[in-house]
């Protein structure tokens, strides 16, 4: 998702990447890798700082939901931006690594908040909450994550490292590489195995279940990689993809979100479901 500047923001761009070359030296440029995982680690601690700011402020806990879910979503999608860096001058290897230790990360520090619109659904499913609300928390996980490319944006823009040149305002293209059909196939399909791994484990809770919850998910992110992006996400897709050459609106939806958000629905079923309990759990009686 690429919009070139214009008028005010073009010149306050080019300022900012002068300042930058001229503090740093212009024929100095760190690391690429080093790039990517600082800017990386600036998101974590800026997203960190405003949950703890939102935790102090913010007494309702209905809204306080909400604007965490904006915070994780943005988080999410601004340190996916900088892993699409990292994969195409890195390799998926190097992409995976740092996807499973974002993963891990999350979810130690996210709380509530899934930056995900299809958990909400699964609650629907269940009867645990409203589609009004369920709505309501997709839309701010939304605009968090349309947000961060702005954020992304301005970093790129700076260029401090050459794996950064030209992206902030280049022309993007859409990762399916599969008919349509396929890709919303891939992502639901993956979607309904990631959803009933992490149900399972939140059941079984052995030993260091969150790294292997983390690899599970990121297994999968990279096996679909080469065919529909491997994103498992309406939120984290549409705030990356949305508008990028390849595919139309229709498509993106029908992969992004209702591949993935079929995926989730079935993968409620197929859990409840009576061979998938007895292969999970054998005889034993399950907890109420």
């Amino acid at each position: 998702m690429a919009v070139p500047p214009s008028g005010p923001q073009k010149t306050f761009l080019n300022t900012c990447l002068k300042l930058c070359r001229r503090a740093a030296g212009a024929s100095t440029m760190l690391p690429s890798l080093v790039v990517s995982a600082l800017f990386i680690l600036l998101t974590l601690v800026l997203a960190n700082g405003a949950r703890r700011l939102l935790d102090r402020l913010v007494k309702d806990s209905f809204m306080r939901l909400l604007l965490q879910e904006a915070i994780a979503a943005f988080e999410l999608c601004a340190c996916c931006f900088e892993l699409i860096i990292v994969a195409d001058n890195f390799g998926v290897s190097a992409y995976g690594i740092f996807l499973f230790l974002l993963t891990i990360w999350w979810a130690f520090n996210w709380g509530d908040a899934t930056a995900c619109p299809y958990t909400h659904i699964e609650d629907v499913v269940l009867g645990n909450t409203d589609i009004r609300t369920a709505v309501l928390i997709s839309a701010f996980e939304l605009a968090g994550g349309m947000i961060s490319f702005k954020y992304v944006q301005l970093l790129w823009s700076l260029e401090i490292s050459e794996t950064h040149r030209d992206r902030a305002f280049g022309e993007c293209f859409t990762d399916l590489q599969v008919p349509v059909l396929y890709g919303a196939a891939i992502e639901g399909t993956a979607t309904c195995l990631c959803r009933i791994a992490s149900n399972a484990l939140s059941e079984f809770k052995p030993r260091f279940s969150t790294a292997i919850d983390s690899f599970i998910s990121t297994s999968l992110v990279v096996a679909a990689f080469d065919y529909s992006g491997g994103y498992f996400n309406p939120v984290l897709a549409t705030s990356l993809k949305y508008g990028c050459r390849g595919n139309t609106l229709i498509e993106h939806v029908v992969v992004y979100w209702v591949g993935a958000s079929l995926g989730a629905v079935a993968s409620v079923f197929v859990y409840q479901h009576p061979t998938v309990q007895k292969l999970l759990f054998g005889h034993k009686e399950k907890e109420e």
